[in-house]
């Protein structure tokens, strides 16, 4: 909101070997309770940090589907919103994003159409854009999310503000009047 700047969102493969119904945190990063409990705790701090909700996550879910989704629903609204829905019902309830009657439930909240996107998701309409994103984040170097790239200045993982504006002047952002 402060930088006279185009965000745009380039998906990214973050554990496509994830099954539909989740992977407990412990396998994936295989270690031990109170590993995944440190890891939920840090995030936690850094997502208070900045004001933002983030509640003790256990599984990791599958967004193949959701990043679809995402990308028509994007296109539909022209408006990145989506993205918040998918985030908060991940990382502050815990929900199953690749669940097709969650991001149904998810879509409903933005005003979209249900039927519309049960016919986006049955005919993977936007699996070539998907796949598109993907290879571009490989070509990038995307190592994980979120990643902010501009004018090769690459910031990796969830970071403070004072970080993203050290990018955005590193870069020459112009500021918005206020």
């Amino acid at each position: 909101k402060n930088y006279e700047i185009l965000i745009r969102f380039v998906h990214f493969p973050l554990h496509p070997e994830t099954p539909k119904e989740g992977k407990l945190l412990e396998e994936l990063f295989r270690c031990g309770p109170e590993d995944v409990e440190a890891k939920n705790t840090h995030m936690k701090n850094l997502m208070t940090a900045e004001g933002l909700q983030y509640n003790t996550r256990r599984y990791t879910y599958n967004s193949r589907l959701a990043q679809e989704i995402a990308k028509w629903a994007e296109i539909k609204m022209n408006s990145g919103i989506i993205h918040n829905k998918f985030f908060e019902a991940y990382f502050v309830y815990g929900r199953n994003i690749g669940d097709i009657e969650v991001i149904i439930d998810i879509i409903k909240t933005i005003g979209l159409c249900e039927e519309e996107a049960r016919t986006v998701i049955a005919e993977r309409s936007y699996k070539n854009a998907i796949d598109s994103d993907w290879a571009k984040s490989n070509n990038l170097g995307v190592s994980g999310v979120p990643t902010y790239v501009s004018n090769g200045q690459i910031l990796t993982g969830a970071q403070p503000y004072h970080f993203l504006k050290e990018l955005m002047d590193q870069i020459g952002a112009e500021k918005k009047p206020r």
